[in-house]
């Protein structure tokens, strides 16, 4: 049997390496499983190095990408498969080049002595605090496989949510694109010939449609500077909302629009009861949950309240009192459940219960947001449509007359 180098982490989160004989990895990782210990990494003495690989590129890890991930880790590491050919054969399944080079890295690390939540910690635009702390508690606990399977639960249940609102927003988004690149198409093709018309009548014409014909001319001459314009607006929206001023603004203005506020409060009430009630069950301190758990909403008002809570439970407060002083962002409901879940010792099922409940609250507004949204739009179309025709129809009514 060939002899291996090994690293390997106990219950208390301690590492030892040593050398072993097994029949291969996976027989390794039993023995020591048996022994009260998780393998790291094993190799045979003078065994080639795989060389780092270095892949450049900017696409993103989907959400998706990262919930299979996590799922096929913790299927692998509970057959007892080794760290680092569960990551390599992670890397040979996904097409995404940059996911491939990061898990690739991560596995070079390991096999260099670090941890596994190190080495997700090294890739936080890739695995979030949650993630790896997560991780962290399944090392120094030794219960990696649950740790992992709380973790997969938990992107399940966030891509879920995110599908359900990015799936309601889809309608609206198409019909105004539609609506903006036809009344470009109207302003650049047909408003000029319009105009030619009204020279040739010698017609003064009214604000409105001297409005219409300036935007259409202005739009012919400078198409390219208006083109410019709209590709440089998602990049400009995109920097200014990492501007943490801009961004406050913008997600305090969400929570004071009528509707769109209901939806934002919901959506970030289910993220971080999520993301806190899988902290918690992991056996992570509820301060620090709270602390990691602001890393899972997306309103940076729901993210400073969650980090002043972790403050002032570290001082000596419950949680519901800490909560009950900042009712615009959280309802009585969500209050008196987690003061039960304190009187009854159930904290993480009552957040978790209450994840159901924002959950199945915003997946009934998006089944219906369609059919609220249709007549906004219809309206708002409308009144677009109706300004241009009368602005391009009133001169023609004033030669009628003049007849």
């Amino acid at each position: 049997m060939p002899k291996f180098t090994y690293i390997a982490t106990s219950s208390d989160g301690s590492q030892k390496k040593s050398q072993r004989q097994a029949k291969d990895e996976k027989d390794l990782a039993k023995i020591l499983k048996a022994e009260g210990f998780f393998l790291i990494s094993a190799q045979i003495p003078d065994s080639t190095k795989t060389k780092k690989k270095f892949s450049f590129s900017f696409k993103k890890i989907k959400l998706a990408e990262k919930l299979m991930m996590t799922r096929n880790l913790q299927v692998m590491i509970s057959a007892g498969v080794p760290l680092p050919r569960s990551l390599e054969t992670l890397s040979l399944q996904t097409d995404n080049k940059y996911f491939k080079s990061v898990l690739t890295g991560i596995k070079e690390q390991i096999i260099q002595g670090s941890s596994l939540s190190e080495s997700f910690a090294k890739y936080p635009r890739v695995f979030p605090e949650i993630y790896y702390s997560m991780v962290e508690v399944g090392e120094k606990t030794g219960n990696m496989e649950d740790i992992l399977d709380i973790l997969a639960l938990q992107l399940e249940r966030t891509y879920n949510l995110r599908s359900k609102v990015k799936g309601a927003m889809i309608y609206p988004a198409v019909i105004l694109t539609a609506m903006v690149l036809i009344g470009i198409v109207m302003l650049i093709k047909v408003v000029p010939q319009l105009n030619e018309t009204f020279i040739d009548l010698n017609l003064e014409l009214p604000a409105m449609t001297v409005f219409i014909v300036n935007l259409g001319l202005t739009l012919q001459k400078y198409w390219y500077i208006v083109l410019l314009v709209l590709l440089a607006l998602p990049t400009l929206f995109g920097y200014l909302m990492r501007q943490k001023s801009f961004k406050n603004n913008i997600d305090g203005l969400l929570l004071k629009i009528p509707f769109v506020k209901g939806i934002v409060k919901k959506v970030n009430i289910a993220y971080s009861s999520m993301a806190l009630s899988a902290l918690i069950k992991g056996g992570v301190p509820i301060v620090t949950g709270l602390q990691i758990s602001s890393g899972a909403v997306n309103n940076n008002r729901f993210k400073q309240a969650l980090l002043d809570a972790s403050e002032l439970v570290e001082k000596g407060e419950k949680m519901s009192q800490v909560f009950e002083k900042n009712k615009k962002l959280f309802p009585e409901l969500f209050i008196q459940m987690i003061k039960v879940g304190e009187e009854t010792g159930e904290t993480a099922n009552m957040l978790l219960k209450l994840a159901d409940f924002y959950e199945d609250q915003v997946s009934n507004i998006t089944k219906n947001l369609s059919s609220i949204i249709e007549p906004v739009l219809l309206l708002f179309i409308g009144t677009v449509v109706g300004f241009f025709a009368i602005a391009m129809v009133q001169p023609i009514y004033s030669i009628m007359e003049g007849m």
